[in-house]
């Protein structure tokens, strides 16, 4: 039995670029035209999870609304939170804060954004997510429109990771990445199919 789980970037939210974390900006125009460029008349999914930040859920329910599908809200797949530096940009981190942003990406685990998630929180939160979701959906084909941030977790939860290497995959907006797991052995088998793709 095998369990086929798409993972979807957002597109683009209003305000462009930046740390956005739980701040819930919705999609800009573009947003919404490279979400639907990206999936486009296709929908071989049996269920749709989404974060229910708005830049993923109003998406989510659009596609649902068009294929019938049942959507399922899921708050442990929201990106993780950046503290003081949600809603701000790489620039305006670093004019205040000289030097933050390096030591961020040179260590995530202990030099996180003041009032941030700590990430080994924010893995254990994409683990039990995880777990959640093949226990419930096992053979089915699932797509989960999410974050950056739960991407890159996903994937070190499905490659066994480093969690502190875990901000060297690059996952672009609405970019789609593809896992599957093989339940016909004793224990469950997990591969990553495509990362970065199309379908």
């Amino acid at each position: 039995m095998i369990t086929t789980v798409d993972l979807i970037r957002h597109g683009e939210p209003v305000g462009g670029r930046k740390y956005r974390g739980q701040q819930d900006d919705p999609l800009s125009d573009k947003g919404w035209q490279q979400m639907r460029e990206a999936v486009a008349d296709h929908c071989p999914w049996d269920i749709i999870i989404s974060s229910p930040l708005s830049r993923c859920a109003e998406f989510a329910n659009e596609l649902c609304d068009r294929h019938q599908r049942v959507l399922k809200l899921e708050p442990k797949f929201k990106e993780i939170g950046f503290g003081d530096w949600e809603g701000k940009t790489a620039a305006e981190i670093q004019a205040e804060t000289p030097g933050a942003l390096e030591s961020f990406w040179r260590d995530p685990v202990n030099e996180k954004p003041p009032g941030a998630e700590p990430l080994v929180d924010f893995q254990k939160r994409i683990e039990s997510a995880w777990t959640e979701l093949l226990e419930q959906h096992q053979g089915q084909k699932i797509l989960v429109v999410c974050h950056a941030g739960v991407i890159r977790m996903s994937m070190q939860y499905i490659l066994g990771m480093p969690i502190e290497h875990v901000f060297r995959i690059n996952v672009s907006n609405a970019s789609i990445t593809r896992m599957q797991i093989d339940h016909d052995s004793a224990k469950n088998y997990p591969q990553l199919i495509f990362h970065h793709g199309q379908l």
